[in-house]
């Protein structure tokens, strides 16, 4: 007896289907009916036989089986309805960072135009001509130019500033905070006379710490200054997940909030794997490993690299804001933003998720934290306020 699953409905549609026919007598699962709803699929009935009266034991066995182990899709993030598009996306800092990010900006098609900035003459110039050199073999319609003025911000509607000097084997975040803090306040004064409108995304370390700089240095409202780390951290925490349950990333939801460091707090309590609680999956040993796998994340590939530190997976997360602050995506993103009494904590840039739109954080998701988790939040703003204040 042919059974109609989701898999069937979407796999159609990724072939360009607009019909899918049910055989006479086929089980059409309900996650089939609402998956050809959603991707405009048409489920048209073949010739029905002729009834037989009675319970069919196969097709009885059938649908018990389907119930008990259905085939799991991973959900898909949910679209924004009306995306828009950037006319400028400024970058200060071309690193590696800053040059994967504006590269992946690129080809995203999402912005007209990219100017990119770094103090070292010829190397934002040069990284922008190597970009639209590209064009050639993707397509891509933004333009780009490059130059050492902090100048290039005018007229940004995002500046992405990675800036500052990356940390080597053995140097915490904390430690950046003095040598950083320099580059970002003059970043900021800049974007304060040249690009007011811009929403800022901080992603040079520390970031929480360098985010609060930004926002005193910048005078922007702060819904538009948001510092990178929560999206990073999350992808990370994911993918230790998956490992340890011999899953896919896709098959995992997780979240990472706090600071980006030592005080990170991985959210196990609302994590799942295949739609399961992952403290269902996964023992409570494995939970706290994968969680210390998120939390050393960026030291493992420092600790690996030598000199320089992570920037591929860094880049794709300013990406991930990037399409939440244009609408192209409606879910929360984990950011780090000014807290006004949220989790009880005020006055201080924390991890946590946050619905975004084109002027910043539109607002702040209180997720149900166990007390463990929301103790660790409090903590580690505390931690970001000392360090602040020292």
């Amino acid at each position: 007896m042919p059974v109609i699953s989701e898999h069937e409905v979407r796999s159609a549609a990724r072939k360009g289907q607009r019909r899918l026919v049910v055989p006479p007598g086929a089980i059409v699962t309900p996650q089939a009916l609402e998956a050809a709803e959603v991707v405009g699929i048409e489920l048209r009935h073949g010739d029905p036989q002729v009834a037989v009266p009675g319970i069919d034991p196969s097709r009885a066995v059938q649908r018990l089986l389907l119930k008990r182990s259905p085939r799991w899709n991973a959900p898909e993030s949910r679209r924004g309805l009306t995306p828009t598009r950037f006319t400028r996306v400024a970058f200060v800092g071309s690193g590696m960072v800053g040059t994967t990010a504006a590269h992946l900006t690129a080809m995203s098609g999402m912005a007209d135009e990219l100017t990119i900035i770094d103090l070292v003459p010829g190397v934002a110039a040069a990284t922008a001509l190597d970009i639209e050199h590209a064009s050639g073999i993707t397509a891509s319609a933004t333009r780009a130019r490059g130059g050492t003025s902090l100048e290039l911000v005018a007229g940004a509607d995002v500046v992405v500033v990675t800036a500052g000097r990356p940390r080597s084997p053995g140097m915490t975040r904390a430690g950046l905070l003095e040598i950083n803090g320099r580059v970002v306040r003059d970043v900021g004064e800049a974007i304060s006379q040249h690009a007011p409108n811009a929403v800022v995304i901080v992603v040079t370390n520390p970031v929480d710490e360098m985010t609060h700089e930004m926002w005193r240095s910048s005078g922007l409202p702060d819904e538009k200054v948001i510092g990178m780390a929560g999206t990073l951290d999350s992808s990370r925490f994911r993918n230790a997940l998956a490992e340890a349950a011999g899953v896919r990333p896709a098959d995992v939801w997780a979240v990472a909030l706090g600071s980006h460091g030592a005080e990170m707090v991985p959210v196990t309590s609302s994590a799942t794997i295949k739609g399961k609680p992952a403290r269902d999956v996964l023992s409570a040993a494995q939970l706290a490993a994968c969680a210390r796998q998120a939390v050393d994340g960026g030291a493992a590939v420092v600790a690996l690299r030598k000199t320089g530190s992570a920037f591929i997976a860094p880049a794709h997360a300013v990406v991930e804001l990037l399409e939440a602050l244009r609408g192209a995506t409606a879910d929360p993103v984990p950011v780090s933003t000014m807290l006004h009494g949220e989790f009880g904590i005020d006055g201080v840039f924390l991890g946590v998720r946050a619905r975004l739109g084109r002027d910043g954080v539109v607002e702040v998701v209180e997720d149900a934290l166990d007390q463990t988790e929301r103790a660790g939040l409090v903590k580690a703003a505390d931690a970001i306020r000392a360090r602040m204040a020292g």
